[in-house]
């Protein structure tokens, strides 16, 4: 068996719009979204990342920009391009870390894992999601905006 490690980080400023907070594919309530492009999932831009570093395909750039001017602004549809580029890999774990002051994401994280489980087709308990505020050390620790790691383990 052949085991693959991928790390995937993003990281977006709030913006002054009442544009929606999207996080894994879930709708926050929470007066501010993310400045982006496109939603601004941060946590899907992440994981897709994470999935680019094991294929070295890397779809958030001119793939991505490519479709946001199509109009296709869903976080989904780049995390889906990722995976499919995944081919005979088979994911067995997405760990996942937040760093922001507000919102609050404890109260969310079981929502996103069920979200993230269904995406990739993996067991729900095969994602692991943390959330911390960094002690007010950087950005968003500070409230400015929301930053994400994330690790995948795959195998073939």
């Amino acid at each position: 068996m052949k085991i693959k490690t991928g790390l995937g980080q993003d990281s977006h400023a709030f913006c002054g719009t009442n544009k929606p907070l999207v996080l894994a594919g879930v709708a926050f309530d929470y007066p501010k979204g993310l400045n982006a492009n496109s939603d601004g999932d941060v946590v899907l831009h992440s994981i897709t990342n994470a999935i680019s570093s094991i294929t070295g395909v890397n779809v958030l750039g001119a793939k991505a920009d490519a479709l946001c001017k199509q109009g296709v602004v869903d976080s989904v549809e780049y995390l889906k391009l990722a995976f499919n580029d995944l081919k005979h890999w088979k994911i067995q774990h997405i760990a996942i870390a937040i760093e922001c002051l507000h919102p609050k994401i404890s109260p969310m994280i079981e929502k996103m894992k069920f979200s993230i489980s269904k995406l990739l087709y993996i067991a729900f308990e095969d994602v692991g999601i943390t959330a911390t505020t960094g002690e007010e050390l950087t950005e968003f620790g500070k409230g400015n905006g929301i930053q994400v790691l994330s690790i995948i383990t795959v195998t073939k």
